[in-house]
């Protein structure tokens, strides 16, 4: 059993049965790694340290592969589970989705129709190139 650190970039092109078998032996050299340390008088804390995170790597890859899996088994499933779900706030789940706010009552198209926003045109008066602009009589 290797007492190295375990690359992350490894693990994820292993297979579940690997990675199950290679934690398996993790747990094992940490339980015998604690034992020594009660045993003997040599501190094996460095050892415990690194084969503690090894495991958390692992274990954070297995997870992760078993979301990947459960996310392509839901995907055009008409219910995705809590876990599956986008977190957000409570107020954004709770908002009308993008279909639903598109949606206009039958009432409110025909209003919409039949009264359409107005155009308005406005004439604008143009002002000779010989014509001085005179300053108003309030400004004098």
């Amino acid at each position: 059993m290797s007492t190295s650190k375990v690359k992350t970039g490894q693990l994820w092109n292993k297979s579940k049965d690997d990675l199950v078998k290679q934690l398996g032996e993790l747990k094992t050299e940490l339980g015998q790694l604690r034992i020594q340390k009660i045993t003997s008088s040599g501190s094996k804390l460095n050892k415990i340290h690194d084969l503690r995170k090894s495991i958390a790597r692992v274990l954070t890859v297995v997870n992760l592969k078993q979301r990947q899996q459960l996310r392509l088994f839901y995907k055009n499933k008409k219910y995705l589970p809590l876990d599956l779900r986008p977190k957000q706030t409570r107020a954004i789940r709770r908002r009308l989705s993008p279909e639903d706010k598109a949606k206009t009552l039958e009432k409110t198209k025909k209003r919409a129709t039949h009264f359409p926003q107005r155009k308005y045109a406005v004439k604008v008066r143009q002002v000779s190139s010989t014509m001085e602009l005179q300053p108003s009589r309030a400004m004098q």
